[in-house]
């Protein structure tokens, strides 16, 4: 469920052109490089490679973000009680707007997960999901610049909600 909602929050960015950065940690020695999936739905996006565990605290994310000139930042990743809170954290108190996508972090376990969604949303942090980010951004099913691709995530990350789409998609137009 982790990973298809990693990857829904990804091609979501995709479709809205949102500005991406990735950033995995001691990639080579400790936790792996970016999830392939993931990376697959971010075509041409690099992973900045970095020591720490707090983003906020590696020059070139810190850069990247910077960069974007967004003062409002939407921010998942693994793991929640570090690799999420500490930059959530970093951010808020530095006056940015957080919205931790909170389906799309994951903890060691699921109550030291909620222990730490609960101390960045005490902090200032607004909790949402991948398919609200997809939802509020799209607004109107009739906006059709985004429509095919919002769509095609929803069929095939959503669930019963895209399964219901197929459906009526297929009912009302037949093949």
């Amino acid at each position: 469920m982790l990973l298809n909602n990693a990857i829904a929050l990804a091609k979501t960015a995709v479709v809205f052109k949102l500005p991406v950065i990735v950033s995995t940690s001691a990639s080579k020695v400790y936790s792996g490089p970016l999830m392939p999936a993931i990376q697959a739905a971010l075509p041409g996006i690099q992973s900045i490679e970095r020591r720490n565990m707090n983003i906020w605290e590696d020059e070139a994310v810190r850069s990247a973000v910077l960069k974007t000139q967004r003062r409002r930042l939407l921010i998942s990743g693994l793991l929640t009680e570090a690799c999420v809170s500490f930059p959530v954290l970093s951010a808020l108190a530095e006056g940015y707007e957080v919205f931790v996508v909170g389906d799309a972090c994951g903890g060691l376990t699921i109550a030291s997960h909620e222990l730490a969604l609960r101390r960045m949303e005490a902090a200032g942090a607004r909790m949402t999901s991948w398919i609200q980010i997809l939802l509020e951004l799209q607004r109107d099913w009739t906006r059709h610049e985004t429509y095919d691709g919002c769509r095609a995530t929803v069929e095939s990350n959503a669930g019963g909600y895209g399964i219901g789409l197929a459906y009526a998609r297929d009912m009302v137009r037949p093949a």
